[in-house]
């Protein structure tokens, strides 16, 4: 955005300046209230406002406030002057008349600005600090000393992640400071000090917040602090404690400066990247100070190491340098400068933007694409593997089903009741069979053989937002195909085109470039490889006796010769960008730093480079409007790397993309593949689900790859007995509580524990529900019974348990804790029993991944979630089917409970094989249902009231605290809900 007066009213959302401390979060505290024993009311807002801005960082000899009252007119350029306040602060106290806030961005008076990355920072009334892009509400340079009795209060950051920190405290016998506080300074790395006056009282009670409505009030009971010197470090108190920082000299010392800064451009947004710099402490952000354009200089504060600049000029030419901030406010010099011209503005559709809602909310129908539905044979490919897997006889090209095919059947899956859409990659793939979209070539492209005119990637996420559905994109951090990543590294093998393998290398076309779908007029091949292979010695070859003969042969009986074929151990990858070795104990630390097939490269993810490769490219996807993330492997990639790499660097985009709150509901959810029944994976924690789901404990080197070794070790040290613990997804009582996510890690995950136990619904429920304090919040777990992988058991094929089993699982899926999920065809058994994948030495057409496109053929239109207004062809056939009716009622029920979609649960005095109670409060919301599938069941300690259920409409006055409930049978539920509103939806197969 540009810095004018006339461009920068946009009005961001206020949150997002509040991510640290939403990634801190402690206890959250209603719309900015205090803490549960300080109950002080804050003050009616002013008609003012003073605004603090912090100096250490930038540094700059001049500052000035340009500001524009809620409603007003911006200041004249460059704004007002701002006045010293106290050490490392600037202020300016401006009136605001009858206004509600301010938008503001400040500069240097020469042309250097800090406008919030170009959204503006939107600010409230009364005393406000800006930090480093951090917005929060207290006076820094407040005086709280007087005579009497003093308390120095040392507070430790290091937990909760806050950039700024306020002391809210009130003397024994005194009043409570008023919300929030007092600012606490930096004291030292990982800790903020405050001195108060106490009077004549010798303790005080205290919490702690970060000014943005995230607070540490020691769960609700306050602190006690006495006179003299006390440290607070994960809620321990140490009285007349020495001060924490007296050992530990003033840090000083800049980061180095950032290196091999690079820029592109893609069109008219610019990607940039960089190299970690180090610290003898941490480097904590970036500055990304850019020239150019008619926009003067803009200064963006950045968390990672690569920043997407996007809505630039046409055909202009931009520089770049980057500095590196320390916890210290320290910053490096400048870097080299980087240069990018961008290009024309693409002809593309509008960028979306995601729907932004709580994902529980949301049941979610998983496709594979390519064998979904096909909406355009002109982009069907059937690869090199066509006639020997045996789908050409079948007329049924392993690249079949498209977008196209998928926009025109949303409405089937709307029809359906789901409202949320997940499928497999789309990135460009390449591999002998790669139909299913996990052998990621050039992770910047979209694949075109899943693409029609008119029906590109983002026409599918905009028609589906269009209906009120989510798209969640299936990616892969973990590995590339056999042949690299494009723009990152990709291996030339040997080839030889003698009278044995001319068949298959085809002849090199400088002028051709491979997408998947143009054929390359030499070879006449979609496939083509001439780019992959050379015979004579590549500049730069580290492979191994290139090109040697070997004593091994094809199945054809040719001769193989050395580095003929992409591997690990040949040393054809380099080490700083791939792994160089095969997976040998899956549960050991090399599964998270080899090869798992020969198809999939394993990115070194502790290498900057890679991660700056696959940051800048799910970013592009972000930026298009996508609804979350599926992340295949996840389990394959050290938790360190992902918490403070990969999760990081999605929500900061989210965030400068769309916004805080849609950053809050972009669902991340990782497959960590655990076949097991126990509750943790072979006693590995390291390898078992619900661990990534939590932030780091320790302190581990800055360098990647050393930390995944010392979190490795530390972790499977402590072992299973010593891993944290929470009743985020549980009732306390009958009662809903606010969760407790200040040590979620941003990834939540597929309950595998529950998958593996599906064959039968009452194991999958106990055994569920056995680990759910074992994850940082389980009403977060993706729920399904098989997938494109695997059945219940890992079995190989798809779930063949019976219409009335399946009946049974999908009532348990959608009323238990958790997001249900159904594998696309489940909802009429499709091919139950068959094996889900035999790569290509069967036909597509008999296996798990078959064409689904003949049963939805026709023409469906939905009304709305669960209704279906119109069909015909086979598609009518298809939604008459028993599954069906029961998947559209069970949609319909949920969707109008909402203790169902987000609620906690408790089995405490229940009796009954799957009964549990569900409930979720929230303003005038409270939701309570009693739900019991299948058999009878008896719920004591209840609340007296008017329950009704939602399956018969049976009414029921509980005034003793009991209810019972006969057994409804097989596949058949009751949900009798506290002043619900009676039976939803008609009676069907099951549900009756």
């Amino acid at each position: 955005m540009k810095r004018n007066d006339r461009r920068l009213p946009r009005r961001p959302l206020a949150a997002a300046v509040a991510t640290a401390g939403l990634v801190g979060l402690l206890t959250a505290v209603p719309h900015g209230a205090a803490p549960a024993a300080a109950a002080t009311t804050a003050a009616a807002a002013d008609t003012t406002a003073t605004v603090f801005y912090y100096t250490k960082t930038k540094n700059w000899a001049k500052y000035n406030l340009h500001y524009s009252p809620d409603g007003g007119a911006w200041t004249t350029v460059p704004g007002t002057a701002m006045e010293a306040a106290c050490t490392d602060w600037v202020k300016k106290t401006v009136d605001l008349g009858s206004a509600a806030g301010l938008k503001a961005t400040f500069n240097n008076g020469s042309g250097v600005w800090d406008n919030n990355g170009g959204q503006n920072y939107d600010l409230g009334t009364g005393s406000i600090t800006v930090k480093d892009g951090v917005v929060a509400h207290s006076d820094p340079c407040a005086g709280t000393e007087g005579p009497g009795n003093e308390a120095t209060v040392y507070y430790s950051t290091a937990t909760v992640g806050w950039t700024t920190t306020n002391l809210h405290y009130q003397p024994a016998g005194g009043a409570w400071t008023a919300v929030p506080g007092v600012g606490m300074t930096p004291a030292c790395t990982g800790w903020v000090k405050r001195t108060v006056s106490l009077g004549t009282a010798a303790t005080m009670r205290a919490a702690f917040n970060n000014g943005n409505g995230v607070w540490d009030n020691n769960n609700g009971q306050d602190y006690l602090l006495a006179k003299g010197v006390s440290t607070v470090k994960d809620r321990t108190v140490k009285a007349n404690a020495a001060d924490p920082c007296v050992a530990e000299p003033p840090d000083t010392q800049a980061p180095t400066v950032p290196l091999k800064v690079a820029a592109s451009a893609d069109g008219v947004s610019v990607v940039l990247t960089w190299e970690p710099s180090t610290d003898d402490k941490a480097v904590t952000s970036y500055q990304v100070t850019r020239t150019g354009g008619t926009g003067g200089t803009v200064v963006t504060n950045v968390g990672s190491t690569v920043f997407t600049d996007t809505e630039l000029a046409e055909k202009t030419a931009y520089s770049y340098t980057v500095k590196a901030v320390d916890a210290a406010g320290n910053v490096s010099a400048a870097s080299a400068a980087a240069t990018a011209t961008t290009g024309t503005r693409p002809a593309t559709p509008a960028a979306g933007k995601p729907l932004g809602t709580d994902p529980r909310k949301d049941p979610i129908y998983f496709v594979l694409t390519a064998r979904f539905n096909d909406g355009d044979t002109s982009n069907n490919r059937g690869g090199n593997q066509h006639v020997k897997s045996g789908n050409a006889a079948n007329d049924d090209p392993m690249f079949r089903g498209d977008f196209k095919g998928l926009v025109q059947k949303l409405d089937y899956v709307k029809a359906l009741g789901f409202s949320a859409v997940w499928i497999t990659p789309v990135v460009l793939n390449r591999s002998d069979y790669d139909y299913h979209g996990y052998h990621g070539y050039d992770f910047y492209k979209v694949d075109r053989r899943l693409e029609s005119a008119g029906a590109s990637y983002q026409d599918l996420i905009n028609a589906a937002h269009a209906k009120g559905m989510k798209i969640y994109q299936d990616v892969v951090y973990n590995h590339s195909s056999r042949w690299g990543a494009k723009g990152l590294f990709t291996p030339k093998v040997y080839g030889v085109r003698d009278t044995q393998w001319s068949w298959y290398y085809d002849e090199p076309n400088a002028s051709f470039e491979y997408d998947g779908l143009t054929v390359e007029p030499k070879s006449g091949k979609s496939y083509y490889n001439g780019d992959l292979w050379s015979t004579a010695e590549p500049t730069g070859n580290t492979c191994v006796n290139w090109g040697t003969p070997t004593q091994h042969t094809s199945p054809e009986g040719y001769r193989i010769y050395n580095c003929q074929w992409p591997n690990p151990t040949s040393g054809m990858f380099p080490k700083a960008l791939y792994h160089n070795c095969w997976i040998g104990n899956w549960e050991g630390e090399d599964s998270r730093s080899c090869w798992l097939h020969d198809d999939l490269a394993d990115f070194n993810t502790e290498n900057a480079t890679v991660q700056n490769y696959l940051i800048g490219a799910y970013n592009k996807y972000i930026d298009m409007g996508v609804d979350g993330f599926r992340v295949d492997t996840a389990v394959h990639i050290p938790r360190t790397t992902w918490n403070r790499r990969f999760l990081p660097a999605i929500a900061e985009r989210v965030t400068q993309q769309h916004g805080a709150e849609a950053a809050k509901n972009f669902f991340v959810f990782g497959e960590v593949a655990a076949f097991v029944n126990d509750k943790w994976n072979r006693g590995s924690v390291n390898h078992s689900a619900q661990f990534f789901t939590w932030k780091e404990r320790g302190q581990y080197s800055a360098d990647d790859e050393k930390a995944a070794l010392e979190m490795y070790a530390d972790e499977q040290q402590r072992g299973t007995a010593d891993q944290p613990t929470s009743d985020n997804a549980f009732l306390r009582g009958n009662t809903y509580h606010a969760p407790d996510h200040s040590r979620f890690s941003g990834m939540n995950v597929i309950d595998m524990r529950m998958h593996m136990n599906f064959g039968d619904a009452p194991n999958a429920f106990h055994n569920g529900k056995d680990s759910d304090d074992s994850y940082n919040d389980a009403t977060y777990n993706v729920v399904y019974v098989d997938s494109h992988d695997y059945g219940p058991n890992k079995s190989s094929e798809r779930y063949a348990g019976g219409t009335d089993a399946w009946a049974e699982n999908m009532s348990l899926m959608w009323t238990f804790r958790g997001i249900p999920t159904l594998y696309y065809g489940s909802e009429v058994e499709f091919q139950a029993g068959k094996k889900i994948d035999c790569g290509p030495t069967c036909p597509l057409a008999s296996t798990g991944r078959a064409y689904f496109g003949d049963r939805i053929a026709g023409d469906v239109k939905a009304s709305g979630f669960s209704t279906v207004e119109s069909a015909s062809g086979a598609v009518a056939t298809t939604l008459q089917q028993p599954l069906v009716k029961h998947l559209q009622r069970l949609n319909q029920i949920r969707r109008a409970v909402p203790a169902l979609q987000t609620g906690q649960y408790s089995t405490e005095g229940i009796t009954g094989q799957m009964a549990f109670k569900r409930r979720w409060t929230s303003g005038s919301t409270d939701s309570f249902a009693l739900v019991t599938v299948s058999g009878s069941a008896t719920y004591t300690g209840i609340p007296n009231g008017t329950y009704r259920d939602a399956v018969t409409g049976d009414t029921k006055t509980v005034t003793g605290g009991t209810l019972s409930v006969a057994a409804p049978g097989k596949g058949n539920l009751r949900v009798y809900v506290l002043n619900g509103t009676g039976k939803i939806g008609a009676d069907g197969p099951y549900l009756k």
